[in-house]
């Protein structure tokens, strides 16, 4: 669990993972690429098996580094973590 939040601290930027209800409310026009949310993830280890927009967000279904499913929220335009569940 702690190389995941690790991870997802890199992976935010700003060094936290804010509440699901925030969402995210980034106009189309400002959303970035899916495929490059999927280099930035798998530049960390992650193996991804899909992104979709799901409410305002980027969700990715990946593995991380760890061999752990994980569920994530991205925001689509910095790419900062908003949720992330873990199957363990």
């Amino acid at each position: 669990m702690r190389h995941l939040l690790v991870t997802l601290c890199f992976l935010a930027g700003a060094g936290d993972v804010v509440d699901a209800a925030e969402g995210c409310e980034i106009p189309l026009s400002e959303w970035r690429p899916r495929e490059a949310l999927k280099a930035q993830l798998e530049g960390h280890g992650w193996t991804v098996r899909s992104i979709k927009a799901e409410d305002g967000c980027y969700e990715a279904a990946a593995t991380d580094g760890t061999g752990r499913r994980v569920i994530a929220h991205f925001d689509p335009h910095s790419f900062r973590a908003i949720e992330v569940k873990s199957g363990d």
